[in-house]
């Protein structure tokens, strides 16, 4: 069997991935992170964007948007608790567009009585959406 690591991606309403995988790849706060068994022990903040799993056995990776979170890195087990996570197929492109749409007007009405930190926070994941998106298409799936 191949070298592997126990991944378990958890969002506030459910499980969304648990099982072996050879490679995680993951937007990390200050870059993109790879973790391969027996990783040296890490926990930080993460990034909206993809969550790419490397599955034994399996032609495609899993891929699973998260809106940040934190991660937490053993050298047997990740733990991705995100805040929101969504299954790559799952992800809605028009919701998001729209979702890129409505914050960029926000922020652009100067008049109103909006949160600009919650605005900007709806953009960065609205936008990290589209890419995960776009990066889901060029994968084929």
């Amino acid at each position: 069997m191949a070298n592997t690591i126990l991944v378990d991606v958890v969002s506030a309403e459910e499980l969304i991935f648990s099982g072996e995988a050879e490679f995680v790849a993951l937007p990390g706060e200050s870059g993109e992170l790879g973790i391969y068994p027996k990783h040296t022990p890490l926990i930080t903040r993460i990034k909206p964007g993809a969550v790419r799993i490397k599955v034994p056995g399996q032609a495609q990776d899993e891929f699973v948007f998260v809106a940040g979170g934190l991660l937490e890195v053993q050298p047997n087990h990740v733990t991705v608790l995100a805040d929101t996570a969504i299954r790559g197929s799952d992800l809605d492109e028009a919701k998001a567009t729209e979702a890129k749409k409505m914050a960029e007007e926000a922020l652009a009405n100067k008049e109103s009585k909006i949160d600009y930190a919650t605005a900007q926070a709806e953009l960065a994941t609205a936008v990290a959406q589209l890419a995960a998106i776009a990066k889901l298409r060029q994968k084929g799936r």
